[in-house]
């Protein structure tokens, strides 16, 4: 099979490197270029420097070369500007990384007229085989989404209380100073409460499934961690069914999902962290139910997906390229 010619813009941020990491060694991708303005010249491995000794493939200034897809790791409402902003062949496949286009309102753009799917494939699967674009999902998104998902299919969802706590890599590289080593150590803070970014597309993909559902239903807390990757989210509602039938609706919707496991154990962010996995494990008492999701917030959550949607995108297994195995120790 002819290998999936690939150019990343933005490549020089955490998610980007994961991307790199992943598509170098992935058996059905050639890596084209890596665009990064600020680093244009320098060796990939002078900035991610976990790649010392695996490539002497160097940053570019500007997006050239013949490509199949575009990957998109620019910052929140930079996508959007580089894509007005640059000649795009209207042909090359585009994945935005971003948030600029996860909503249906914001979805299309102007060079080509072709919309983004929203890439959470354990929902959209069908339609991201088809898709020209892909708007992929956001961390805490992907998280949640995944926890609910099976509820909202059969109209269960009401009212939803959403804890998630996050590692430092889910802020960027960006120093700020609430991500130094000194200011996360032995530290945790809620931040963003109850209006975090993610509402809006976990309130659509919800909706998606459960017509309805709106977004003075869904109320989440985020946590900033003492921890560099992973995702743990906790979700509690009120219901009625029996655990033992919840289980199996779970295990049920997610059968033909490979990367999304239904646990019955205690789950935990080592199962997940350097995997593109979602464990979810369910708890009740009396009516009141918790789903707990866990992810790994740059795979699962972010470059991980993407590299899944594009497998879809191109015709190849899903898990190509993305079978790893947790860093547990």
């Amino acid at each position: 099979m002819k290998k999936i010619r690939i150019g990343i813009t933005g490549g020089a941020g955490y998610t980007g490197g994961e991307l790199i990491r992943i598509l170098f060694y992935h058996p059905n991708t050639e890596l084209v270029f890596v665009q990064s303005k600020s680093h244009a010249g320098q060796f990939l491995s002078d900035v991610h420097q976990d790649l010392a000794g695996e490539t002497d493939f160097r940053f570019s200034e500007n997006i050239s070369g013949d490509i199949d897809i575009l990957f998109l790791c620019v910052g929140h409402g930079e996508a959007r500007k580089f894509l007005m902003e640059n000649q795009v062949n209207p042909e090359i496949r585009i994945i935005d990384l971003s948030q600029d286009f996860r909503l249906e309102s914001h979805n299309r753009l102007t060079h080509s007229g072709k919309p983004f799917v929203y890439g959470l494939p354990e929902q959209n699967r069908n339609e991201i085989k088809s898709a020209h674009n892909i708007a992929n999902p956001g961390c805490f998104a992907t998280a949640i989404e995944l926890g609910l998902l099976p509820l909202a299919q059969r109209g269960w969802l009401s009212e939803v209380y959403c804890t998630g706590i996050t590692g430092s890599t889910g802020a960027g590289q960006g120093l700020n100073s609430t991500s130094h080593f000194s200011w996360r150590a032995n530290n945790i803070q809620a931040y963003k409460t109850l209006t975090h970014q993610h509402l809006a597309e976990i309130n659509q993909s919800l909706n998606q499934f459960q017509n309805g559902f709106g977004s003075s239903n869904l109320h989440f807390v985020p946590w900033r961690g003492d921890f560099t990757r992973g995702i743990f989210v906790s979700s509690q509602m009120k219901i009625n069914q029996d655990l033992s039938d919840l289980i199996k609706l779970y295990k049920d919707f997610y059968e033909d999902h490979p990367f999304t496991v239904v646990n019955e154990n205690p789950v935990f962010l080592k199962q997940v962290v350097n995997t593109n996995k979602c464990i979810i494990q369910l708890e009740k008492q009396g009516d009141l139910l918790v789903i707990h999701s866990v992810i790994d917030n740059l795979l699962k959550g972010a470059s991980g997906q993407a590299v899944q949607n594009m497998n879809l995108m191109f015709g190849l297994d899903e898990t190509k390229g993305l079978e790893f195995k947790a860093s547990y120790f």
